[in-house]
């Protein structure tokens, strides 16, 4: 194993001979690589900006309209609006040559014309939303005006191939909601919730707040939303991520799982093809050569979160943390038994392919040494607090190694962790699943270095997971890296013995240990730290149900969007377990605006609150039931859908808070708001993001999703994911110290509501059949 060692690239000295001059040369040319890649991106990085500057044009079709007015120019044909006698004007000459090149001028003019009219109107015509409020059942019938959009639409986006973010220009902006229909499906949202007294007064509430100072709160916010591309999203990564100052573990970061398909067992092998991929990855979004994901084929999603996908870390700050995005890193950082390396994955200007990644991963895991003293758990600081955190960041990792290795991991691509102990999939024992989801989602407490954008997780028998910092980004983007990966990795194979595929013609660079100066006041902080894990994931009760008895074939044989019929599910299953209704949150995405995030859809609904009675009251009949769990499902969607179309309810109120602190306006309504705990928290996983899956070639080539924490003390963090005809998984999390909370009984409930649900659509067909 290599150590870490002095290198001097260039130094000279005066001698009484004269000059003594030495230099490396291995050094050097490492140098001499890194600049070259360097340049290499920006001259990527400046070709793609003016390929997505002019989209949907094409810089061909300038070059073959310059060519056409050089021909009727000479021809003596008259060129509209004298733009080629105007550009002579302010040439110096009118030789054949400077024609030429006002042809160039005015082709140029009339080519830019087009481009941004085509641009502008493109962005118009995705504001409209229209398209998503139409079924699209079978027998359903689309409308006369969305056919047209939709024509317009991709005659305007079709021209030319599209590049990550060549649609940003675009794309709309997030629609500021007036105050008047915030409130209205505020009060709706709560109405079952509340009792007869208390939705009075909160009805007064609302209308106060309506009538005085949101009036004033509602001006700033149309201010920045014309200034600003989102007016909602810098201030929700800075107040609700940012800001937090309890840990990232748990509380913030969430993970994801391989899938049921493990193509190999050899960990060395399995995590040099997943990094090799990840990076390759990295290298598309480096040069644009993602396709940007696109709903129903057409209408573009904002590709702006994949820009810190990689080489990002969360640096903690007292007050507030900041996220860092470097341009470049050529390395990633893994940790193994409690010691920390540096690993090259690029040599003579290319990436190594996985069998060099391979050797250079053997490489750590036959490493004998044993970590330092403290050293193990060092990564723990990044589990506990915040502000301690940023004290002892400050303090104690300021300067010599400490500062050094600090920088080496959060400069890193990203971090790798090859854990020594086992875990993984299994169908037959569901324990095994619960473990490998608190494997991933905290780990010991010391394992994973939680500020990274994204830590991969290495079992000794070749499973793989993830755990990903949420400030930078959202679910989907990590799911398409996911997706990406995977298949990538199962069409690349490995060797009959497992290893990873490639030719090693020289030896790669070695691993490189970073090393650390562990001081008495460093050991007792991180002690601490380890301490405040060490009881937050202790406190944690998590349990993934695999459900097989059906999934998305007979919720799409029911005519009932799967998302709004797993929702039911999970109403029915809470208030059996509760015994109430809850505030209930669940995640949908804006992306279809610039720099859109996410929106919450608030679940409980007065349809679904009578349709769970109906379900509990043993004198309503199959009609009553399957009537009023339709109206459900129906109203479900329709909250989802103006949730996408940026008509929803929480981001507007949260702006409408944040403005209320900076003017030191207090109001009893945002109180009352901001009081209400998110007592069910659910998500839905995305799956089949690309068309890159084909689950026909590989049918164990699904994943079982992800999870995150609770996010209330006394409540539930739910995460599903659909990912076949007749499979779901659920995943989750309580904490232990709640007596009103167990996950191992919502899983029962779980499981029972939907088995009662697929009984009422068997009952109601059979009915509906004689």
């Amino acid at each position: 194993m290599a150590e870490a060692h002095s290198a001097v690239a260039f130094s000279f000295a005066i001698t009484h001979d004269g000059w003594d001059v030495n230099f490396d040369r291995e050094v050097l040319y490492l140098v001499w690589e890194s600049g070259i890649r360097s340049w290499k991106k920006r001259l990527a990085r400046f070709r793609n900006s003016i390929h997505n500057g002019v989209y949907p044009g094409h810089l061909q079709s300038l070059y073959f309209l310059w060519t056409v007015l050089v021909a009727a120019h000479f021809g003596g044909v008259n060129i509209p609006f004298g733009l080629v006698q105007k550009a002579l004007t302010i040439l110096p000459g009118a030789s054949p040559m400077w024609q030429v090149i006002a042809c160039l001028l005015a082709a140029l003019t009339m080519w830019l014309s087009v481009i941004f009219l085509m641009r502008y109107l493109l962005k118009l015509l995705l504001m409209y939303k229209g398209w998503m409020y139409e079924s699209r059942a079978p027998g359903s019938k689309i409308s006369m005006k969305t056919m047209l959009w939709a024509s317009v639409v991709k005659v305007l986006s079709g021209w030319n191939k599209p590049r990550l973010y060549s649609f940003q220009g675009s794309l709309p902006r997030l629609p500021l909601p007036a105050v008047k229909d915030t409130m209205r499906r505020y009060l709706l949202s709560v109405r079952p919730l509340l009792d007869d007294e208390n939705y009075r007064r909160v009805e007064r509430l609302a209308q106060e707040f309506e009538e005085t100072i949101a009036v004033k709160l509602q001006r700033y916010l149309v201010l920045k939303s014309w200034w600003s591309s989102n007016y909602v999203s810098d201030w929700w990564e800075e107040y609700v991520y940012l800001r937090g100052r309890s840990p990232l573990m748990v509380n913030s970061n969430f993970y994801g799982t391989d899938t049921l398909l493990r193509p190999t067992s050899v960990q060395a092998a399995r995590a040099s093809t997943i990094i090799h991929f990840c990076l390759k990855f990295r290298r598309l979004i480096e040069r644009q050569e993602l396709e940007p994901i696109m709903l129903q084929g057409m209408v573009p999603l904002c590709s702006w979160q994949y820009e810190r996908l990689f080489n990002t870390t969360r640096v903690p700050g007292v007050e507030t943390d900041k996220l860092v995005h470097y341009r470049d890193s050529a390395h990633v950082t893994v940790l193994h038994r409690g010691r920390y390396y540096k690993v090259l994955v690029y040599s003579r200007g290319r990436l190594l392919n996985p069998a060099e990644i391979q050797v250079q991963i053997q490489q750590i895991l036959d490493d004998e040494a044993e970590a330092g003293a403290g050293e193990a758990r060092l990564a723990a600081l990044t589990a506990g607090e915040r502000s301690h955190w940023a004290h002892v960041r400050q303090t104690l990792f300021n300067r010599g190694h400490n500062r050094t290795s600090l920088h080496c991991l959060e400069r890193a691509a990203f971090h790798v962790c090859l854990d020594d102990i086992e875990y993984g999939f299994d169908e037959a024992d569901s324990a095994k699943l619960d473990r490998y989801g608190r494997v991933l989602l905290h780990g010991s407490g010391h394992d994973r270095w939680f500020d990274k954008s994204f830590n991969l997780c290495f079992s000794t028998n070749g499973s793989v997971g993830f755990n990903t910092e949420h400030t930078w980004a959202d679910a989907p983007v990590m799911g398409h890296l996911w997706e990406y990966v995977i298949w990538s990795e199962l069409e690349y194979g490995y060797d009959e013995s497992g290893d990873a595929r490639g030719a090693v013609e020289a030896p790669p660079p070695a691993p490189v240990r970073l090393r650390w100066e562990l001081s008495e006041p460093l050991l007792a902080a991180v002690e601490q730290s380890h301490a405040v894990a060490t009881q937050l994931l202790n406190d944690v009760d998590l349990r993934i149900l695999m459900y097989t008895a059906y999934g998305k074939g007979f919720m799409k044989s029911c005519r009932v969007s799967p998302d709004a019929f797993i929702q039911m599910v999970l109403q029915l299953a809470y208030f059996r377990d509760a015994g109430r209704f809850c505030l209930t949150y669940e995640a949908s995405m804006t992306r279809l605006f610039r720099e859109g995030r996410t929106e919450t859809v608030r679940s409980c609904t007065l349809e679904s609150s009578a349709w769970v009675r109906s379900m509990l009251d043993p004198t309503a009949t199959v009609e009553q039931r399957m009537s009023l769990f339709v109206q459900a499902s129906n109203r479900h969607q329709l909250g989802y859908q103006d949730a996408m179309a940026g008509r929803g309810i929480d981001r507007h109120l949260f702006c409408l808070y944040v403005v209320s602190k900076y003017l030191e306006l207090e109001s009893p309504f945002l109180q009352e708001v901001f009081n209400e705990p998110w007592r069910l928290s659910t998500s839905q996983t995305p799956h089949g993001q690309t068309s890159m899956l084909d689950l026909k070639k590989y049918p164990k080539c699904v994943s079982a999703g992800g999870g995150f924490g609770p996010v209330a003390d006394d409540g539930y963090g739910v995460s599903y994911i659909i990912v076949g005809d007749d499979t779901l998984f659920f995943h989750v999390s309580s904490k232990i110290s709640c007596p009103i909370t167990s996950s191992s009984n919502f899983v029962r409930q779980i499981e029972k509501s939907l088995q009662d649900v697929h009984d009422l659509f068997a009952e109601f067909k059979r009915k509906k059949g004689k």
